[in-house]
C-alpha cells in the first residue's frame, strides 16, 4: 500500500481526481481523520472537509503503485 497527501480544495480538482481514480481497477481510499471514503465517490469526497489536506491510500504495491501515484502528481502536496 502507498500513501500520499493531496489537496482537493476546489470542485474542479475533485472532478479531475475522481476521473483519475475511476480509471484504475485497484482500491483507492481518501482518509480524513477517522473517515475513510472510496476515492471513486464524488459524494463521499464532497462530504469531507476539503479545506484540509487529505491522505490517499492506494492498495497496490511495487511498480504498479508508483505508476498510479504519478497520475496524482497534480494533486499531491510536497
Amino acid at each position: 500500500m502507498k500513501e500520499f497527501i493531496v489537496s482537493l480544495n476546489s470542485v474542479d480538482k475533485v472532478k479531475r481526481f475522481v476521473s483519475v481514480t475511476a480509471g484504475f481497477d485497484t482500491e483507492i481510499d481518501v482518509v480524513s481523520g477517522r473517515y475513510v471514503i472510496d476515492g471513486k465517490s464524488f459524494m463521499g469526497i464532497f462530504s469531507m472537509d476539503l479545506s484540509k489536506p487529505l491522505l490517499v491510500r492506494v492498495h497496490e504495491n511495487g511498480e504498479r503503485a508508483e505508476q498510479i501515484m504519478k497520475m496524482f502528481q497534480e494533486f499531491t502536496l510536497t
